[in-house]
Protein backbone atom coordinates (compact mmCIF):
# COMPACT_ATOMS: atom_id res chain seq x y z
CA UNK A 1 0.00 0.00 0.00
CA UNK A 2 2.43 2.10 0.69
CA UNK A 3 4.25 1.17 -2.43
CA UNK A 4 1.18 2.70 -4.32
CA UNK A 5 0.87 5.34 -2.77
CA UNK A 6 4.35 6.48 -3.58
CA UNK A 7 3.74 5.32 -6.98
CA UNK A 8 0.62 7.30 -6.99
CA UNK A 9 2.52 10.45 -5.70
CA UNK A 10 5.76 9.75 -8.27
CA UNK A 11 3.02 10.14 -10.96
CA UNK A 12 0.87 12.99 -9.94
CA UNK A 13 4.32 14.64 -9.98
CA UNK A 14 5.49 13.68 -12.71
CA UNK A 15 2.05 14.67 -14.35
CA UNK A 16 2.23 17.59 -12.62
CA UNK A 17 5.88 18.57 -13.70
CA UNK A 18 4.80 17.90 -17.36
CA UNK A 19 1.77 20.29 -16.98
CA UNK A 20 4.31 23.11 -15.45
CA UNK A 21 5.89 22.11 -18.83
CA UNK A 22 3.36 23.22 -21.48
CA UNK A 23 2.33 25.68 -19.06
CA UNK A 24 3.02 29.11 -21.20
CA UNK A 25 5.59 31.41 -19.73
CA UNK A 26 3.69 34.51 -20.07
CA UNK A 27 0.15 34.70 -20.12
CA UNK A 28 -0.72 38.55 -20.41
CA UNK A 29 0.04 39.52 -24.20
CA UNK A 30 -0.62 42.10 -26.09
CA UNK A 31 -0.94 42.27 -29.84
CA UNK A 32 -0.91 44.30 -32.02
CA UNK A 33 -3.41 44.80 -35.52
CA UNK A 34 -4.07 47.49 -38.69
CA UNK A 35 -8.19 48.10 -38.81
CA UNK A 36 -8.51 45.64 -42.00
CA UNK A 37 -11.10 42.49 -42.55
CA UNK A 38 -8.12 40.06 -41.94
CA UNK A 39 -7.09 40.67 -38.59
CA UNK A 40 -10.18 38.66 -37.80
CA UNK A 41 -8.26 35.71 -36.44
CA UNK A 42 -7.40 37.83 -33.66
CA UNK A 43 -10.75 39.07 -32.74
CA UNK A 44 -12.24 35.54 -33.12
CA UNK A 45 -9.83 33.93 -30.80
CA UNK A 46 -10.65 36.51 -28.58
CA UNK A 47 -14.34 36.54 -28.70
CA UNK A 48 -14.73 32.93 -28.61
CA UNK A 49 -12.66 32.05 -26.18
CA UNK A 50 -9.72 30.59 -27.92
CA UNK A 51 -6.95 32.40 -26.28
CA UNK A 52 -8.06 32.00 -22.77
CA UNK A 53 -8.55 28.04 -23.44
CA UNK A 54 -4.54 28.01 -24.12
CA UNK A 55 -4.15 30.03 -20.58
CA UNK A 56 -3.61 33.24 -22.40
CA UNK A 57 -4.90 36.61 -21.78
CA UNK A 58 -4.63 38.95 -24.78
CA UNK A 59 -4.71 42.71 -25.42
CA UNK A 60 -5.66 43.36 -28.63
CA UNK A 61 -4.49 46.90 -29.53
CA UNK A 62 -5.11 48.60 -33.43
CA UNK A 63 -2.45 50.70 -34.29
CA UNK A 64 -1.88 53.70 -36.21
CA UNK A 65 0.07 52.36 -39.19
CA UNK A 66 2.52 49.42 -39.97
CA UNK A 67 5.59 51.36 -39.47
CA UNK A 68 4.40 51.76 -35.43
CA UNK A 69 3.44 47.90 -35.52
CA UNK A 70 6.70 46.94 -36.06
CA UNK A 71 8.43 49.36 -33.89
CA UNK A 72 5.94 48.14 -31.11
CA UNK A 73 7.25 44.41 -32.19
CA UNK A 74 10.73 45.59 -32.37
CA UNK A 75 10.94 47.35 -29.07
CA UNK A 76 8.90 45.12 -27.11
CA UNK A 77 5.90 47.32 -26.69
CA UNK A 78 3.97 44.48 -28.66
CA UNK A 79 4.31 40.91 -27.72
CA UNK A 80 3.48 40.70 -31.55
CA UNK A 81 1.16 41.49 -34.58
CA UNK A 82 -0.53 40.89 -37.14
CA UNK A 83 2.00 42.10 -39.61
CA UNK A 84 2.27 41.99 -43.94
CA UNK A 85 3.74 38.96 -44.41
CA UNK A 86 6.97 41.29 -46.39
CA UNK A 87 7.63 42.82 -42.76
CA UNK A 88 9.63 40.01 -41.08
CA UNK A 89 11.37 39.29 -44.22
CA UNK A 90 12.51 43.14 -44.92
CA UNK A 91 13.45 43.60 -41.03
CA UNK A 92 15.33 40.38 -40.96
CA UNK A 93 17.60 41.62 -43.75
CA UNK A 94 17.59 45.00 -43.21
CA UNK A 95 15.41 46.45 -45.23
CA UNK A 96 13.95 49.62 -43.42
CA UNK A 97 14.86 48.67 -40.25
CA UNK A 98 17.06 45.34 -38.72
CA UNK A 99 15.41 43.31 -36.59
CA UNK A 100 14.89 39.47 -36.69
CA UNK A 101 11.14 38.90 -36.98
CA UNK A 102 9.64 35.45 -37.84
CA UNK A 103 6.17 34.06 -37.71
CA UNK A 104 4.72 30.71 -37.09
CA UNK A 105 1.48 31.58 -38.59
CA UNK A 106 -0.45 32.72 -41.40
CA UNK A 107 -3.33 35.20 -40.86
CA UNK A 108 -4.90 34.67 -44.66
CA UNK A 109 -4.57 34.32 -48.32
CA UNK A 110 -6.20 36.67 -50.75
CA UNK A 111 -7.91 39.80 -49.21
CA UNK A 112 -6.64 42.95 -51.84
CA UNK A 113 -7.68 44.97 -54.94
CA UNK A 114 -6.70 47.95 -56.50
CA UNK A 115 -8.81 50.80 -57.32
CA UNK A 116 -9.13 53.54 -59.50
CA UNK A 117 -10.70 56.83 -59.34
CA UNK A 118 -13.91 57.79 -61.36
CA UNK A 119 -11.77 60.13 -62.96
CA UNK A 120 -9.34 57.55 -63.84
CA UNK A 121 -11.91 55.03 -64.80
CA UNK A 122 -13.28 56.49 -67.05
CA UNK A 123 -10.32 57.20 -69.45
CA UNK A 124 -9.92 53.30 -68.78
CA UNK A 125 -13.20 52.08 -69.90
CA UNK A 126 -12.95 52.68 -73.19
CA UNK A 127 -9.92 50.31 -73.55
CA UNK A 128 -11.39 47.32 -71.49
CA UNK A 129 -13.67 44.74 -73.82
CA UNK A 130 -17.26 44.27 -72.19
CA UNK A 131 -19.12 40.79 -71.91
CA UNK A 132 -22.42 40.17 -73.46
CA UNK A 133 -24.23 42.10 -70.65
CA UNK A 134 -21.70 45.28 -71.25
CA UNK A 135 -19.77 44.55 -67.86
CA UNK A 136 -16.57 44.97 -67.84
CA UNK A 137 -14.35 41.31 -68.90
CA UNK A 138 -11.98 40.73 -65.79
CA UNK A 139 -9.40 40.41 -65.11
CA UNK A 140 -8.72 44.08 -66.32
CA UNK A 141 -4.88 44.52 -68.01
CA UNK A 142 -2.91 47.21 -66.33
CA UNK A 143 -2.72 48.07 -70.43
CA UNK A 144 -6.23 49.33 -70.07
CA UNK A 145 -4.59 52.37 -67.70
CA UNK A 146 -2.18 53.50 -70.15
CA UNK A 147 -4.80 56.24 -71.47
CA UNK A 148 -5.37 57.88 -68.15
CA UNK A 149 -1.76 57.74 -68.01
CA UNK A 150 -1.29 59.74 -71.37
CA UNK A 151 -4.52 61.86 -70.92
CA UNK A 152 -2.60 63.26 -67.04
CA UNK A 153 1.16 63.47 -68.96
CA UNK A 154 -0.76 65.70 -71.55
CA UNK A 155 -1.91 68.14 -68.84
CA UNK A 156 1.63 67.73 -66.56
CA UNK A 157 0.07 65.89 -63.80
CA UNK A 158 1.95 63.44 -62.00
CA UNK A 159 -0.50 59.94 -61.79
CA UNK A 160 -0.14 58.86 -57.58
CA UNK A 161 -0.84 55.44 -56.70
CA UNK A 162 -1.46 54.85 -53.14
CA UNK A 163 0.17 51.37 -51.05
CA UNK A 164 0.39 50.70 -47.79
CA UNK A 165 4.20 49.79 -47.13
CA UNK A 166 7.50 49.56 -48.89
CA UNK A 167 7.28 45.71 -48.20
CA UNK A 168 3.58 44.88 -48.12
CA UNK A 169 1.96 42.15 -50.91
CA UNK A 170 -0.11 45.59 -51.41
CA UNK A 171 3.07 47.29 -53.04
CA UNK A 172 4.36 43.74 -55.16
CA UNK A 173 0.58 43.25 -56.24
CA UNK A 174 0.38 46.62 -57.49
CA UNK A 175 3.85 46.70 -59.35
CA UNK A 176 3.42 43.13 -60.48
CA UNK A 177 0.08 44.05 -61.86
CA UNK A 178 1.31 47.72 -63.77
CA UNK A 179 4.19 45.35 -64.89
CA UNK A 180 2.83 42.99 -65.92
CA UNK A 181 0.83 45.74 -68.43
CA UNK A 182 3.50 47.56 -69.67
CA UNK A 183 3.80 50.41 -66.81
CA UNK A 184 7.26 50.69 -65.21
CA UNK A 185 6.60 51.11 -61.66
CA UNK A 186 9.88 52.37 -60.41
CA UNK A 187 12.90 50.88 -58.17
CA UNK A 188 14.60 51.52 -54.88
CA UNK A 189 17.93 52.01 -54.60
CA UNK A 190 20.55 52.01 -51.57
CA UNK A 191 20.55 56.01 -51.41
CA UNK A 192 16.84 56.23 -52.75
CA UNK A 193 14.33 54.36 -50.50
CA UNK A 194 11.00 55.96 -52.68
CA UNK A 195 10.73 53.47 -55.10
CA UNK A 196 10.21 56.01 -57.81
CA UNK A 197 13.19 55.42 -59.74
CA UNK A 198 12.51 55.30 -63.91
CA UNK A 199 8.65 54.97 -62.77
CA UNK A 200 5.94 55.79 -65.43
CA UNK A 201 4.00 56.27 -62.00
CA UNK A 202 4.72 57.44 -58.47
CA UNK A 203 3.88 55.15 -55.93
CA UNK A 204 3.80 56.14 -52.11
CA UNK A 205 2.47 55.02 -48.62
CA UNK A 206 -0.71 55.77 -47.26
CA UNK A 207 -2.27 54.37 -44.08
CA UNK A 208 -5.22 51.77 -44.89
CA UNK A 209 -7.81 53.34 -43.18
CA UNK A 210 -7.35 56.77 -44.73
CA UNK A 211 -7.09 55.40 -48.22
CA UNK A 212 -10.82 56.34 -49.26
CA UNK A 213 -10.38 59.69 -48.55
CA UNK A 214 -7.19 60.44 -49.72
CA UNK A 215 -8.71 59.24 -53.13
CA UNK A 216 -11.67 61.80 -52.84
CA UNK A 217 -9.51 64.32 -52.07
CA UNK A 218 -7.30 64.17 -55.45
CA UNK A 219 -4.13 63.60 -53.55
CA UNK A 220 -3.69 60.15 -55.24
CA UNK A 221 -6.24 58.70 -58.43
CA UNK A 222 -5.56 54.76 -57.13
CA UNK A 223 -4.42 52.31 -53.83
CA UNK A 224 -4.13 49.05 -53.75
CA UNK A 225 -5.32 48.09 -50.25
CA UNK A 226 -6.95 45.18 -48.53
CA UNK A 227 -10.56 45.04 -47.51
CA UNK A 228 -12.94 47.33 -46.38
CA UNK A 229 -11.41 50.02 -48.04
CA UNK A 230 -11.65 48.94 -51.81
CA UNK A 231 -15.57 48.52 -51.09
CA UNK A 232 -15.50 51.40 -49.06
CA UNK A 233 -14.71 53.55 -51.93
CA UNK A 234 -17.80 51.72 -53.98
CA UNK A 235 -20.17 52.56 -51.08
CA UNK A 236 -18.72 56.37 -51.55
CA UNK A 237 -19.20 56.53 -54.69
CA UNK A 238 -15.66 57.82 -55.19
CA UNK A 239 -13.89 54.68 -56.87
CA UNK A 240 -13.46 51.45 -58.92
CA UNK A 241 -11.65 48.01 -58.32
CA UNK A 242 -10.32 47.08 -61.67
CA UNK A 243 -8.08 43.95 -59.79
CA UNK A 244 -8.10 42.06 -56.91
CA UNK A 245 -4.62 39.87 -55.72
CA UNK A 246 -6.93 36.88 -57.16
CA UNK A 247 -6.45 37.86 -60.53
CA UNK A 248 -2.87 39.23 -60.25
CA UNK A 249 -0.97 36.95 -58.01
CA UNK A 250 -3.29 34.40 -56.06
CA UNK A 251 -3.24 32.52 -52.97
CA UNK A 252 0.13 33.76 -50.97
CA UNK A 253 0.74 35.13 -47.73
CA UNK A 254 -0.89 37.92 -46.69
CA UNK A 255 -0.80 39.04 -43.13
CA UNK A 256 1.05 36.65 -40.79
CA UNK A 257 1.86 36.54 -37.14
CA UNK A 258 4.86 38.86 -36.49
CA UNK A 259 7.20 38.15 -33.56
CA UNK A 260 10.53 38.58 -32.34
CA UNK A 261 12.76 35.41 -32.97
CA UNK A 262 14.28 36.03 -29.47
CA UNK A 263 10.86 35.86 -27.99
CA UNK A 264 9.81 32.99 -29.88
CA UNK A 265 12.76 31.31 -28.17
CA UNK A 266 12.22 32.19 -24.56
CA UNK A 267 8.72 31.77 -24.80
CA UNK A 268 8.09 28.20 -26.87
CA UNK A 269 5.19 27.39 -25.32
CA UNK A 270 3.41 30.84 -25.47
CA UNK A 271 3.86 31.05 -29.12
CA UNK A 272 2.55 27.39 -29.44
CA UNK A 273 -0.65 28.26 -27.03
CA UNK A 274 -0.71 31.21 -29.41
CA UNK A 275 -0.10 29.32 -32.84
CA UNK A 276 -3.14 27.17 -31.45
CA UNK A 277 -5.71 29.92 -31.03
CA UNK A 278 -5.38 31.47 -34.51
CA UNK A 279 -5.52 28.37 -35.99
CA UNK A 280 -8.33 27.45 -34.48
CA UNK A 281 -10.04 30.92 -35.31
CA UNK A 282 -9.07 30.73 -38.91
CA UNK A 283 -11.14 27.03 -38.78
CA UNK A 284 -14.07 28.47 -37.29
CA UNK A 285 -13.62 31.13 -39.84
CA UNK A 286 -13.84 29.02 -43.10
CA UNK A 287 -16.11 25.89 -41.78
CA UNK A 288 -19.02 24.88 -43.72
CA UNK A 289 -18.59 27.34 -46.45
CA UNK A 290 -17.91 30.24 -44.95
CA UNK A 291 -21.18 29.79 -42.68
CA UNK A 292 -19.76 31.97 -39.83
CA UNK A 293 -19.41 34.94 -41.92
CA UNK A 294 -21.95 37.04 -40.79
CA UNK A 295 -21.40 36.49 -37.68
CA UNK A 296 -17.27 37.32 -37.93
CA UNK A 297 -18.82 40.86 -39.69
CA UNK A 298 -20.28 41.78 -37.02
CA UNK A 299 -17.97 40.98 -34.48
CA UNK A 300 -14.82 42.88 -36.55
CA UNK A 301 -17.10 45.90 -37.39
CA UNK A 302 -16.97 47.00 -33.88
CA UNK A 303 -14.95 50.30 -33.39
CA UNK A 304 -12.31 47.67 -30.97
CA UNK A 305 -11.82 45.82 -34.34
CA UNK A 306 -12.02 47.26 -37.97
CA UNK A 307 -15.10 49.27 -37.22
CA UNK A 308 -16.52 49.77 -40.38
CA UNK A 309 -20.15 49.69 -41.86
CA UNK A 310 -20.89 45.80 -41.52
CA UNK A 311 -22.79 45.72 -45.39
CA UNK A 312 -19.36 46.85 -46.69
CA UNK A 313 -17.82 44.16 -44.25
CA UNK A 314 -19.86 41.61 -45.55
CA UNK A 315 -19.68 42.38 -49.01
CA UNK A 316 -15.84 40.20 -49.61
CA UNK A 317 -15.66 38.49 -46.76
CA UNK A 318 -18.95 36.41 -47.55
CA UNK A 319 -17.84 35.89 -50.90
CA UNK A 320 -18.72 38.65 -53.21
CA UNK A 321 -17.20 41.67 -54.20
CA UNK A 322 -18.70 44.78 -55.90
CA UNK A 323 -16.81 46.69 -58.67
CA UNK A 324 -18.74 49.24 -60.17
CA UNK A 325 -21.84 50.08 -58.11
CA UNK A 326 -24.62 47.16 -58.55
CA UNK A 327 -21.52 44.52 -60.28
CA UNK A 328 -21.79 42.02 -57.47
CA UNK A 329 -19.64 39.27 -58.87
CA UNK A 330 -18.91 35.91 -56.54
CA UNK A 331 -15.51 35.39 -55.31
CA UNK A 332 -15.77 32.85 -52.74
CA UNK A 333 -11.90 32.50 -52.05
CA UNK A 334 -11.31 36.65 -51.75
CA UNK A 335 -11.10 36.02 -48.02
CA UNK A 336 -9.09 32.49 -47.27
CA UNK A 337 -8.88 32.50 -43.24
CA UNK A 338 -7.91 28.52 -43.26
CA UNK A 339 -8.58 26.20 -46.29
CA UNK A 340 -5.82 25.74 -48.91
CA UNK A 341 -3.37 25.22 -46.40
CA UNK A 342 -3.63 29.01 -45.28
CA UNK A 343 -2.06 29.21 -42.21
CA UNK A 344 0.57 27.05 -42.79
CA UNK A 345 3.96 29.28 -43.69
CA UNK A 346 5.23 28.32 -47.20
CA UNK A 347 9.28 28.43 -47.60
CA UNK A 348 7.56 29.34 -51.41
CA UNK A 349 5.93 32.91 -50.39
CA UNK A 350 8.62 33.80 -48.42
CA UNK A 351 10.43 33.37 -51.55
CA UNK A 352 8.48 34.87 -53.89
CA UNK A 353 8.09 37.72 -51.58
CA UNK A 354 12.16 37.91 -51.54
CA UNK A 355 12.27 37.63 -55.57
CA UNK A 356 10.02 40.82 -55.55
CA UNK A 357 12.07 42.70 -53.01
CA UNK A 358 14.99 41.89 -55.41
CA UNK A 359 13.27 42.84 -58.79
CA UNK A 360 12.52 46.26 -57.68
CA UNK A 361 15.95 47.06 -56.04
CA UNK A 362 14.83 46.30 -52.11
CA UNK A 363 17.71 43.67 -52.08
CA UNK A 364 20.12 45.93 -54.16
CA UNK A 365 22.48 42.83 -55.24
CA UNK A 366 22.13 39.59 -57.00
CA UNK A 367 21.75 36.65 -53.79
CA UNK A 368 22.77 32.74 -55.10
CA UNK A 369 19.71 30.54 -54.78
CA UNK A 370 20.70 28.74 -51.20
CA UNK A 371 20.53 32.47 -50.17
CA UNK A 372 16.40 32.98 -51.12
CA UNK A 373 15.99 29.62 -49.01
CA UNK A 374 18.04 30.18 -46.50
CA UNK A 375 16.62 33.72 -45.53
CA UNK A 376 12.90 32.30 -45.97
CA UNK A 377 12.97 29.20 -43.84
CA UNK A 378 15.06 31.77 -41.11
CA UNK A 379 11.70 33.91 -40.58
CA UNK A 380 8.97 31.26 -42.19
CA UNK A 381 8.57 28.55 -39.23
CA UNK A 382 6.68 25.73 -40.44
CA UNK A 383 8.09 23.58 -37.84
CA UNK A 384 6.12 25.18 -34.85
CA UNK A 385 2.89 25.63 -37.21
CA UNK A 386 2.97 21.92 -37.87
CA UNK A 387 3.64 21.12 -33.62
CA UNK A 388 0.76 23.21 -32.29
CA UNK A 389 -1.69 21.44 -35.83
CA UNK A 390 0.03 18.08 -34.38
CA UNK A 391 -1.30 18.74 -30.64
CA UNK A 392 -4.73 20.04 -31.97
CA UNK A 393 -4.77 16.84 -33.93
CA UNK A 394 -4.12 14.67 -30.81
CA UNK A 395 -6.49 16.57 -28.30
CA UNK A 396 -9.13 16.33 -31.10
CA UNK A 397 -10.00 19.71 -31.84
CA UNK A 398 -8.81 19.13 -35.36
CA UNK A 399 -8.48 16.54 -38.22
CA UNK A 400 -4.87 15.32 -39.52
CA UNK A 401 -6.25 16.03 -43.19
CA UNK A 402 -6.52 19.56 -42.78
CA UNK A 403 -2.97 19.94 -42.34
CA UNK A 404 0.26 19.83 -44.90
CA UNK A 405 1.82 17.58 -42.38
CA UNK A 406 4.89 16.20 -44.39
CA UNK A 407 5.43 19.27 -46.93
CA UNK A 408 8.76 20.46 -47.78
CA UNK A 409 7.28 24.07 -47.65
CA UNK A 410 6.78 24.35 -51.31
CA UNK A 411 3.23 25.08 -52.84
CA UNK A 412 3.21 22.78 -55.48
CA UNK A 413 -0.65 24.23 -57.37
CA UNK A 414 0.36 25.56 -60.84
CA UNK A 415 1.07 29.62 -61.01
CA UNK A 416 -2.19 31.55 -62.17
CA UNK A 417 -0.70 35.07 -62.07
CA UNK A 418 -1.76 37.94 -64.22
CA UNK A 419 1.04 37.28 -66.65
CA UNK A 420 0.67 33.60 -66.75
CA UNK A 421 4.56 33.59 -66.01
CA UNK A 422 5.15 30.61 -63.74
CA UNK A 423 6.91 30.88 -60.27
CA UNK A 424 9.24 28.00 -58.80
CA UNK A 425 10.32 28.82 -55.20
CA UNK A 426 13.27 26.55 -56.20
CA UNK A 427 14.95 28.47 -58.62
CA UNK A 428 14.18 32.29 -57.47
CA UNK A 429 17.00 33.49 -60.03
CA UNK A 430 15.65 32.05 -62.86
CA UNK A 431 12.28 33.82 -62.12
CA UNK A 432 13.31 36.62 -61.54
CA UNK A 433 15.04 36.80 -65.19
CA UNK A 434 12.20 35.64 -66.36
CA UNK A 435 10.33 38.99 -65.62
CA UNK A 436 10.38 41.61 -68.36
CA UNK A 437 10.71 44.32 -66.63
CA UNK A 438 12.27 44.43 -63.33
CA UNK A 439 16.74 44.00 -62.30
CA UNK A 440 17.84 41.05 -63.70
CA UNK A 441 20.95 38.40 -62.80
CA UNK A 442 24.08 40.85 -61.23
CA UNK A 443 21.86 44.39 -62.33
CA UNK A 444 21.87 47.32 -60.08
CA UNK A 445 20.23 50.69 -59.31
CA UNK A 446 22.72 53.17 -59.24
CA UNK A 447 21.86 56.67 -59.03
CA UNK A 448 18.90 57.06 -61.52
CA UNK A 449 20.57 54.32 -63.58
CA UNK A 450 20.24 50.60 -64.06
CA UNK A 451 23.98 48.78 -64.24
CA UNK A 452 25.18 46.10 -64.73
Amino acid sequence: MIRKLAFTALFSAIASQSAADTLPEIEDLTLGFIKLTDMAPLAIAYEKGYFEDEGLYVTLEAQANWKVLLDGVIDGNLHGAHMLAGQPLAATIGFGTQAHIVTPFVFDLNGNATTVSNEVWALMRPAIPSDATGKPVHPISAEALRPALDAFAAQSRPFNLGMVFPVSTHNFEQRYWLAAGGIHPGYYSPDNSAGQIGGEVLLSVTPPPQMPATLEAGTISGYTVGEPWNQQAVAMGIGVPVATDLDIFPMRAEKVLGLRADFVEANPNTVKALTRALIRAGMWLDENDNANRMEAVQIISSPNYVGADPVVLANSMTGTFEYEKGDVRPVPDFNVFFRYQANYPFTSDAVWYLTQMRRWGQIPEAQPDAWYTETAQSVFLSDIYLDAAQSLVDDGLAPAEAFPFGSDGYRTEPSRAIDALPFDGRSPNAYIDSLPIGLKGDQRVIGNEVQG
